[in-house]
């Protein structure tokens, strides 16, 4: 699977932070035990949470709250220096159990036992194909234990820039046919890995919630603008669909204002409980 680096996953979190919908956020750690009054459920003993593309331990971040140290978290990620991060910062604090595997391996994948599976920002990577084993899996797994899924920041394919750019809309275009090439997984669902991975999991019987979770960046998050940009300019630019001046005349002119502009870039979290 293509991978992420360390600073990008670091540029990115405040953002992810501010969009998750609180609503989920909070289902969640309800479902784990972990936020009194937010769902009914018997008493848990351990819990355990697999979290799939877990990169430095964003998900385990989020969903910090009293008494998440003494859930056993599984985090399963194909990189390994990304899982060597994550044990740094969190090591010594919280119950880990680290998976350097193959995502697309899905039967092989450590779910044993587990009470939620979460991810951040994977579905979009990922194939149908994938989302179908995967949901089979949990749907089967239902015989001998209660398993939820918090899947948070699917991308929805939609972006709205500030100041406009007359090359936005066919800039757009081209990102988002981008985003269904191949990553390592499969042809990837893009921007309809949201309501492809929520129509599955309801279709297998679980209870499920979406909301939308969009990334609000204005000039405090010019680090992060900036390699947005240029990680669009360059997917679109590998692809070849743009001319290539046309491309850097749009580039240039958002790196320029992005210490001044913003943007707003879709997404969506999805809860499935049984």
């Amino acid at each position: 699977m293509s991978g992420f680096s360390v600073e990008w996953l670091n540029l990115r979190e405040a953002a992810d932070a501010r969009a998750r919908d609180l609503h989920l956020h909070d289902q969640a750690l309800g479902w784990l035990g972990l936020n009194a009054g937010a769902l009914a459920h018997p008493s848990l003993g351990e819990s355990i949470v697999v979290d799939l593309g877990a990169g430095t331990g964003s998900t385990l971040r989020a969903l910090a709250a009293p008494g998440s140290q003494h859930l056993v978290w599984r985090l399963v990620d194909h990189d390994g220096a990304l899982l060597n991060e994550a044990l740094r910062r969190h090591g010594r604090h919280y119950r880990i159990e680290d998976y350097q595997s193959d995502l697309t391996v899905v039967a092989e994948l450590p779910l044993g036992g587990a009470r939620l599976v979460t991810a951040s920002a994977l579905f979009d990577l990922m194939s149908a194909t994938f989302i179908d084993a995967l949901v089979l899996r949990l749907a089967g797994m239902r015989k001998s234990w209660p398993c939820g899924l918090y899947a948070a920041l699917n991308y929805d394919g939609t972006t709205v820039w500030n100041p406009a750019h007359p090359y936005d809309a066919m800039v757009l275009a081209a990102f988002n046919q981008d985003q269904l090439r191949d990553k390592g997984a499969g042809p990837a669902l893009g921007p309809q890995a949201g309501n492809y991975l929520a129509h599955a999991l309801t279709q297998a019987g679980f209870k499920v919630q979406t909301a939308t979770s969009p990334w609000l960046l204005g000039d405090d998050d010019a680090a992060m603008l900036e390699a947005l940009i240029t990680g669009i300019a360059d997917a679109v630019a590998e692809n070849g669909s743009l001319d290539a001046r046309l491309l850097a005349n749009w580039r240039d002119f958002r790196l320029a204002h992005a210490a001044s502009g913003g943007c707003i870039v879709g997404h969506v979290d999805v809860l499935a409980l049984p």
